[in-house]
């Protein structure tokens, strides 16, 4: 028996050599977690499975939002109106190299990406304004649009909603404006900023200093606006919204250009006369018939006139000169010095006054031949009545009242 000293509470028992004859040591000293070990692993191998999987149809998901977006897929159509405003670019010079080595330098807009994102995102065309923005940058988009107004698809994908954001596309909003017979040159320039055409004061800077290549311009100096008034034809015009002043204003000498003819070109020459010195005439005419029938007559008074040197008396030239249009003239005005002062001076006045229809210019070509010096408005029949002497066109006057 061994010399060894065990408790009676060991729950082994030995054999003579002391060895454990249960296994008990033997089983305590196996590892008794192993196959919890095992099943902890499998579960989190599994989780960890579960995780990737999902981030993946995260992603996936994510990914398949944004491209929808990009490339305009699975939206539902419609097309809206989009307007961008002027406020949100700013104009930056550009300088490009032709290929003859020539450097020329022009104006581009520049847009705020970040305002025009906000802008589609408000308008349903897109969804996601920072991925919008992205792209943008990436493709140099901001000085790839324009201000104004665009009818826009969700059918577009991004690219061609840039693309369809420029002036000149098809999808660029026209607006129509009708500019009546005897406008001036500064009412029709009030009237396309009223209607977001151009500023004013871009179109006043354009006509004085912008070289129009057209034969009724030529010895016309720059530097005042007033030299392309007579020629703004009055029509109605299809216009976009933030056209340049260049192209808006070309758009009417166009029109001026191709309405005069060859025999136009022979009557004003005859006369020896300018194609502006008609355009004069015309401008009178405009402003002083009633109506059709009497324009070669008044045109032939204005003939008389010059003819005697006579000064033309017409006050439509004084209400020309004054800031504002006045429903009576006083004898301030009547006598104030001025070149549109046909009370006063001889001769045309300096530029026309107003911007004749075709009738007009035909009167000023065509004048009817008479004697008449004079006339005057019947208030009764809103007509007037044409007088060779002075005699006879103050006693009508008088029984007139104006």
């Amino acid at each position: 028996m061994s010399d060894k000293n065990y408790s009676d509470n060991n729950l082994s028992s030995y054999d003579d050599d002391g060895n454990d004859t249960d296994g008990y040591y033997g089983r305590q000293a196996s590892p008794v977690s192993k196959r919890r070990d095992k099943k902890t692993g499998c579960l989190g191998g599994l989780l960890y499975f579960i995780f990737i999987v999902s981030i993946s149809v995260i992603l996936a998901c994510v990914g398949w939002m944004a491209a929808s977006d990009v490339l305009a897929l699975n939206k539902e159509v419609k097309s809206v109106d989009v307007t961008l405003p002027e406020e949100i670019f700013t104009q930056e010079k550009v300088e490009t190299t032709g290929k003859d080595g020539t450097v020329k330098t022009s104006t581009v807009n520049v847009a705020n990406i970040g305002k025009v994102a906000t802008i589609l995102k408000d308008a349903g065309i897109i969804e996601y304004k920072a991925l919008f923005e992205f792209y943008s940058s990436i493709s140099e988009a901001k000085k790839k649009m324009d201000p104004g107004t665009y009818t826009l698809s969700t059918e577009y994908d991004y690219r061609a909603v840039i693309k369809k954001m420029q002036f000149g596309s098809d999808s660029q909003v026209r607006t129509m404006v009708t500019f009546p017979e005897g406008f001036t040159m500064k009412d029709i320039f009030k009237r396309l900023e009223e209607n977001k055409i151009c500023k004013y004061d871009d179109l006043m800077e354009c006509a004085a200093n912008t070289e129009f290549n057209y034969k009724f311009l030529e010895n016309i100096a720059l530097g005042d606006a007033t030299r392309l008034e007579g020629f703004l034809y009055p029509d109605t015009y299809e216009f976009y919204e933030g056209e340049t002043p260049e192209a808006t204003i070309d758009t009417f000498l166009q029109i001026f250009h191709y309405k005069l003819t060859a025999e136009m070109w022979d009557l004003a020459a005859a006369r020896n006369l300018s194609m502006r010195d008609i355009v004069n005439i015309a401008s009178m005419i405009e402003k002083e018939a009633a109506n059709d029938e009497e324009r070669a007559t008044i045109s032939s008074v204005i003939y008389n006139r010059l003819k005697a040197n006579m000064p033309l008396g017409i006050d439509a030239t004084i209400q020309y000169a004054l800031p504002e249009h006045k429903e009576q003239l006083t004898q301030e005005d009547l006598d104030m010095d001025s070149p549109y002062n046909t009370r006063k001076n001889t001769g045309l006045p300096l530029t026309p006054i107003a911007n004749p229809g075709f009738p007009s210019i035909t009167a000023a070509l065509k004048p009817a031949t008479t004697t008449y010096i004079y006339y005057a408005l019947d208030t009764a029949t809103e007509t007037h009545k044409f007088f060779k002497t002075a005699s006879e066109f103050n006693a009508f006057v008088a029984t007139q009242n104006y």
